[in-house]
């Protein structure tokens, strides 16, 4: 989302080399997942899944929904936050078949990407457009700020003095020599 802001803002990078950088570094980080899932998923489960409340009859609902629902964890899994750190990994645990899992790691991943960086590119675009007005409305009330805070300053200065005199007898300043 950041790269798509820059994009929109500074236009020294294509949306579309970004979406598609993007895609491509979700489609292998998921697979990386699936393809651990796979080979060391159920041995880490069995050894830690305790520790994190993944149960015997936990693993078993979770191997049912896979069964049920595999494509459309994964493909919706990547709109998820939590789960989209995941779902490759339970995957692969849960054998979902690799070819199926490619496919839809795959669209998944392009409309993850796609959906969120277009989102933030125009996002960016708009903001371009409103930054003008509300970044001389900003300059405007901090110069505003600013004079009032001189103003404050020196009345609050003069009244400390007027109470340091008061208060202190005799000259800080050095003795004629």
């Amino acid at each position: 989302m950041v790269t798509a802001l820059f994009a929109a803002r500074t236009h020294r990078l294509e949306i579309a080399g970004v979406i598609a950088t993007a895609t491509v570094a979700a489609f292998l980080g998921t697979s990386l997942g699936y393809v651990l899932g796979r080979s060391a998923g159920l041995a880490l489960i069995a050894r830690f899944g305790g520790y994190v409340g993944l149960s015997p009859a936990r693993r078993r609902l979770g191997q049912y929904l896979f069964l049920r629902h595999g494509a459309k964890i994964v493909f919706f899994g990547r709109f998820v936050a939590f789960l989209r750190a995941f779902e490759g990994i339970l995957a692969g645990l849960n054998s979902m078949p690799a070819r199926r899992f490619l496919l839809f790691n795959l669209l998944g991943a392009v409309a993850w990407t796609s959906s969120f960086g277009l989102g933030a590119y125009s996002f960016g675009r708009a903001f371009v457009h409103l930054s003008r007005p509300i970044g001389l409305a900003a300059v405007v009330l901090v110069a505003i700020a600013l004079i009032a805070a001189v103003i404050y300053v020196r009345r609050k200065e003069q009244a400390l003095q007027r109470e340091a005199d008061a208060a202190l007898i005799g000259s800080l300043d050095p003795p004629p020599a």
